[in-house]
């Protein structure tokens, strides 16, 4: 096998043992690799109803056959396990040297259940496993942690860690890496936080075996260089993803007081431009040369990695209209091990119910000592920060009142950093991603704002199906940065080339688009057979405020979403998907994708049409 090394590691915690299991060339060829491995892995072998939290939950750190070969943005790596946010499927893609190493030391995955008497830090160097006493470092935050593992085990080594909100079991903690880059939106740092396991540490000194390496290297030295003649280049180099916020503002896109607005009044002094001014580096992942993370010096005057979502659900969100301190904020839910998008949507929701006189305790928009205490309060679940900690479904819930009609999530997952209200594709995408209410399956608003925003057409749904199988199914599980394509118009053939010289296989786009149709279908079935009979299409509906609230600021006052319309343009994604009127896959959808045996499965929760 090519590209693949064909090899999973399975990791268990309570008997301090590890097992290198070689996988078949069909799982690779059928599901591709991070992502498709992930979702495969939980389906075959995680037993439903399983307790999120419970050693019998199954943490996954999963790469692709690109991964860590010399092309551009191939070093990244999935982490995914049932969700203790949502329920259902949950993962992230993370930035980190661990991924170059993990493939590397031999493994395509890392399987890792049980739970360790004592907290402890995995490390694998090579093939070999060993578990390593973390009580030294239980406590620490994730800069610290990572920092002190480098002290031991050399710069060289790919680690990821978790900070305090994953070991107090915060259900939006993430895991992290590099002092910045963090993944698995959906509590995939809780997920650790429950097994006692502080770190995992990579160390690798394997080489990738490719199909053609001669036709690897070149091309990775051609795509590179490729990259740096778009056009966008410079101006990507100096702002990255923060250009954005003047882009949202201007289209009255900008989430605004818990998603009350979509625009506001100090976004001159969060965007890309007022970042330029504060600047002192860039920071990227490995294996890219069109580094996104831009370093400034924060209140506190440490430094802070920024992007868009970060700043805006950090910033515009809850009122900070300071980007130091919005990038303190942020800085401090890196170290803490915090979601940033979740922390923004439960600090709005927080405010915002505090305005409303449903709970006693005392927040206020923009107060920033004030939002700084409610950040560790989370993390430590201290007071109501212990209710926030839940994620806001769960706070709406506990506090009732109406409270749900501000909650800004989707199954369970905070709504990333696009108001809807004037977006019916950007709503449809955030009600029918994988995970939750997230952006990175489907960014469809870009084009939404350029062709139209206020129809619920035909057009639309399927362009947000096209979205989700090339970035939600293809490049999650290859598993790489979308963003030459995206930002730059980096062109799919080279992913093509790539994934040729790599493994040998000649795959075109058509047939990419059925594996991916294949990952994002079982994706499903895994959330509706966690649900079983309490599943049905409302699940797929987005925050009531959109229906409800109309906008009172900005160019696109009274604006709100119609909820008949997006109800029939709901029914017609499903149409196109092959589901049922519930959203659930059917019977011949299953069976032409090649899961006949995910159907059977399937029946013995739901009746399938």
């Amino acid at each position: 096998m090519y590209g693949w090394n064909g090899v999973f590691l399975q990791v268990n915690l309570s008997k301090n043992k590890a097992v290198a299991e070689t996988y078949n060339a069909s799982l690779a060829l059928n599901f591709l690799g991070g992502r498709g491995f992930a979702i495969k892995i939980l389906w075959d072998k995680l037993k439903p109803g399983t307790d999120p939290l419970s050693p019998d939950n199954k943490l996954i750190f999963a790469a692709g056959p690109l991964t860590g070969f010399g092309v551009p943005n191939s070093g990244k790596l999935v982490v995914a396990a049932k969700s203790p946010l949502t329920g259902g499927y949950g993962d992230g893609n993370i930035g980190t040297y661990a991924a170059v190493q993990m493939r590397k030391a031999g493994f395509d995955a890392v399987i890792i259940e049980g739970k360790a008497e004592v907290p402890v830090v995995l490390r694998i160097k090579d093939k070999v496993a060993e578990f390593v006493d973390a009580k030294d470092f239980w406590g620490l935050n994730s800069f610290e942690t990572e920092a002190q593992l480098h002290n031991l085990y050399g710069r060289s080594a790919g680690i990821v860690s978790i900070g305090p909100a994953g070991e107090h079991l915060v259900k939006f903690a993430t895991v992290v890496s590099q002092e910045g880059r963090a993944g698995g939106r959906p509590g995939m740092g809780a997920v650790m936080g429950s097994k006692n396991l502080k770190a995992v540490v990579f160390e690798g000194s394997g080489d990738l075996s490719a199909a053609d390496p001669k036709d690897m290297k070149a091309l990775g030295t051609d795509g590179y260089r490729e990259v740096l003649t778009k056009p966008n280049y410079p101006f990507w180099k100096r702002q990255g993803t923060m250009s954005t916020i003047e882009w949202s503002q201007e289209n009255s896109a900008l989430p605004t007081c818990n998603f009350s607005e979509s625009v506001f009044d100090k976004a001159d002094k969060l965007g890309g431009f007022a970042m330029e001014k504060i600047k002192v580096a860039n920071r990227g992942c490995p294996q890219c040369n069109m580094t996104c993370g831009n370093v400034v010096k924060d209140s506190e005057k440490k430094d802070a990695e920024l992007d868009y979502e970060n700043v805006v659900m950090l910033g515009s969100n809850i009122g900070v209209g300071n980007l130091k301190q919005a990038a303190a904020l942020n800085r401090m839910a890196d170290e803490l091990g915090l979601d940033t998008i979740s922390l923004g949507n439960v600090i709005g929701f927080a405010i915002e119910t505090s305005q409303r006189k449903r709970i006693l305790e005392k927040y206020h928009w923009g107060k920033y000592r004030e939002l700084k205490m409610l950040v560790e309060d989370i993390a430590y679940r201290r007071g109501f920060g212990d209710i926030l900690a839940e994620g806001v479904q769960a706070a709406a819930a506990k506090i009732g009142h109406g409270a749900a009609d501000w909650a800004m999530h989707v199954k369970g997952l905070e709504i990333s950093a696009y108001d809807c209200h004037a977006a019916p594709a950007m709503a449809l995408a955030y009600a029918t991603s994988s995970i939750g209410a997230h952006h990175k399956d489907a960014w469809v608003i870009g084009w939404e704002i350029q062709f139209g925003r206020s129809s619920y057409s035909d057009e639309k749904v399927e362009k947000v199906i096209d979205f989700q199988r090339l970035r939600g199914g293809v490049f999650e599980s290859l598993v790489l940065c979308r963003f030459p394509l995206v930002e730059l118009g980096f062109e799919l053939e080279w992913y093509l080339k790539f994934l040729r010289a790599a493994t040998g296989t000649e795959l075109s786009w058509p047939a990419l688009n059925y594996i991916a149709d294949r990952i994002l279908s079982l994706i499903r079935a895994f959330w509706i057979r966690e649900y079983g009979k309490n599943w049905t299409s409302e699940m797929d509906m987005p925050p009531l405020r959109w229906f409800k609230e109309p906008l009172t600021q900005g160019p696109l006052k009274g604006a709100k979403l119609d909820s008949e319309k997006f109800s029939a343009m709901l029914q017609n994604y499903y149409k196109k998907r092959g589901w049922d009127q519930r959203g659930i896959p059917k019977k011949a959808t299953l069976t032409k994708l090649g899961m006949s045996t995910v159907a059977k499965e399937l029946g013995k929760y739901v009746e399938l049409s």
